[in-house]
């Protein structure tokens, strides 16, 4: 159940729906909009009887919200969300470029990596200092020293920095260095990661998992909501199909239908999905024309000696291409979407 506060509603009137939903055993979550407070009703057993919230003065409407993920729904929030990070908006009409190394290997690796990529015309830098690899022979990462490095990257170049939690014993640490905390494909549905997620102040980068329906993916971010944390960011990195020819399928079609289900910026990793560099500028190309609101792309200034996916890092001259190709589209597909916006709110994506 969404209830819609009437335009003008004092924060008193609304506290006082509030008490009411928690007397009733429920949660009571409220939602800024642009004119008018919603609050959303959490871990009812059953359907509300919307009369009830009828009674307050101050109540316009009481919306019964039929999709299992509340929160991450449009029916909860019409209007897309934008996730600030230390000045750089993800979401809306923003398309945002993060980029760098699949691992972070050395202070100077790092360093030369994301002065190219801002250059180039990335906002944010990318590396990981905890690697999940599929062999426990392949590098692991850096830990805490490369979380250290990724601090340096961000006092030299002034670009925040996304990198990945990979369990729970890690987060406060990666919390503690990082500008966004990334949960990776693997990990999407590591639910007490996900919990602690929802704990944290920082942005989340939630990466569907190798297998998982749309469904499993919103709930995924359904958990970090509900624990607290509306800062969240998806990333559609490609899913296992028995394609041999890339690492992954990447499921494109995925971005409007998460759009229209979601106010939720989604994002795409066509590194992951492709598997090989050659795949992925026509993969970015094809990502932004679809609507999606920026990439996260891996770069390496010398792939063939990079410690992790280097077969798919782009060398600096492929990533300045890809920015300068990708603007237009974006620009373009913008353009098109402007005309069916309605006070910020995408009346009907296509």
């Amino acid at each position: 159940m969404l209830v819609v506060m009437k335009r003008g509603a004092t924060p008193e009137e609304t506290d006082a729906v509030v008490r009411a939903i928690e007397q009733k055993g429920c949660v009571a979550r409220p939602i800024a909009g642009g004119e008018r407070v919603a609050v959303c009703v959490l871990h009812n057993e059953g359907p509300m009887d919307a009369s009830f919230f009828l009674q307050f003065p101050a109540v316009k409407e009481a919306i019964p919200v039929t999709r299992p993920y509340k929160l991450v729904s449009r029916e909860s929030q019409a209007r897309d969300t934008t996730v600030d990070v230390s000045g750089v908006r993800i979401g809306g009409a923003h398309l945002t470029i993060m980029a760098g190394p699949c691992a972070i290997e050395s202070k100077i690796q790092a360093l030369t990596i994301a002065r190219i990529v801002r250059e180039a015309g990335a906002q944010i830098f990318r590396g990981g200092a905890f690697k999940p690899r599929t062999s426990p022979y392949a590098f692991q990462g850096l830990g805490e020293d490369g979380l250290k490095i990724l601090a340096e990257v961000r006092r030299e170049t002034g670009m925040p920095v996304v990198t990945e939690a990979i369990d729970h014993e890690v987060f406060d640490l990666v919390e503690q260095y990082a500008d966004i905390v990334q949960i990776g494909a693997r990990n999407m549905q590591n639910f007490s990661l996900l919990r602690r997620a929802g704990k944290s102040v920082k942005p989340v980068l939630l990466k569907r998992g190798l297998a998982a329906t749309l469904d499993e993916w919103l709930m995924a971010a359904e958990y970090i909501m509900e624990g607290g944390n509306d800062k969240v960011i998806l990333c559609e990195r490609g899913v296992r199909t028995f394609a041999s020819h890339s690492r992954n399928t990447l499921d494109l079609s995925a971005i409007p239908v998460v759009r229209q289900e979601s106010h939720l910026p989604v994002i795409v990793d066509p590194s992951h999905a492709a598997g090989f560099r050659d795949q992925v500028i026509p993969l970015s190309r094809a990502a932004v024309a679809v609507g999606c609101h920026g990439l996260v792309v891996e770069v390496h200034h010398d792939p063939e000696t990079a410690l992790s996916d280097g077969p798919q890092s782009l060398y600096p001259g492929q990533f300045a291409s890809l920015c300068r190709q990708i603007g237009p589209i974006f620009d373009v597909c913008k353009a098109s979407t402007d005309g069916r916006l309605e006070n910020g709110v995408v009346s009907k994506y296509v």
